[in-house]
């Protein structure tokens, strides 16, 4: 679902990312880990399409980053912590702005908007504008919108940071349940706990490399190392 070959980002002489290799397969949760600075935000931007890489290769669905941008965001649902709000909006307005951006109208639109917001529990806060919401909420409106379109791919870039725990636990809570339905998921973070509860497999980035990947039993038998946070300490320092 997700294909990455060589992918490499430049700024003048400096290469944020350099030849980045990996696969995710459908209704997989792959965890891109790594230090801040270690290059995945650059990553998960080519990939979304919002900047160009400097050199390789990789598709989304089947759809080329470069030649084939509008489709790849027609496939992809993105979700930062720092994905803002509109203060003036309410949280129905703002989920549905973007389905209309996406193309849905009239039922089918209303439809998934339902659908939405009763799976998240933001019926309470529909009504409710951007400006008045606690960060909990927004953050279920930010998730809402970012999947009205249902789209096969979700790239989350560390969508808990700055989160109380409650409201961590709860945007876990909302990712594991998109699996479910069978969403492929690329799920960036520094935080080692995240991985061991939501992801199959794990890359770990330093330096704008992956320095190793596998599932969690597999790195710990190639590093040798049975304490996971040890082993990521130990690859990125």
């Amino acid at each position: 679902m997700i294909e990455v070959e060589g992918l490499t980002k430049s700024f003048g002489t400096a290469h944020a990312v350099e030849d980045v290799w990996f696969k995710v397969q459908p209704g997989e949760i792959f965890g891109l880990l790594g230090p801040n600075g270690a290059g995945k935000t650059t990553t998960l931007r080519m990939l979304c399409t919002v900047l160009q890489p400097s050199a390789g290769y990789a598709t989304i669905a089947g759809f080329d980053i470069r030649t084939q941008a509008s489709e790849v965001r027609r496939h992809v649902g993105f979700l930062s912590a720092n994905t803002g709000v509109y203060d003036r909006m309410t949280a129905y307005e703002m989920v549905e702005y973007y389905g209309k951006l996406y193309g849905l109208r009239d039922d089918a639109l209303t439809s998934r908007l339902d659908e939405l917001f009763n799976a998240f529990q933001m019926n309470d806060f529909r009504n409710v504008v951007g400006g008045k919401l606690s960060t909990g909420m927004k953050q279920k409106v930010s998730i809402a919108r970012a999947i009205v379109h249902d789209p096969p791919v979700l790239i989350f870039d560390e969508p808990t940071n700055g989160l109380d725990v409650l409201v961590q636990r709860a945007v876990l809570a909302n990712i594991a349940e998109l699996r479910g339905r069978g969403k492929t998921i690329l799920f960036s973070t520094h935080i080692m706990s995240e991985v061991e509860k939501l992801c199959d497999r794990v890359a770990i980035m330093s330096r704008g490399r992956i320095v190793t990947a596998g599932t969690l039993d597999e790195l710990r038998v190639k590093h040798g190392q049975e304490d996971l946070e040890e082993l990521f300490f130990t690859l990125v320092s």
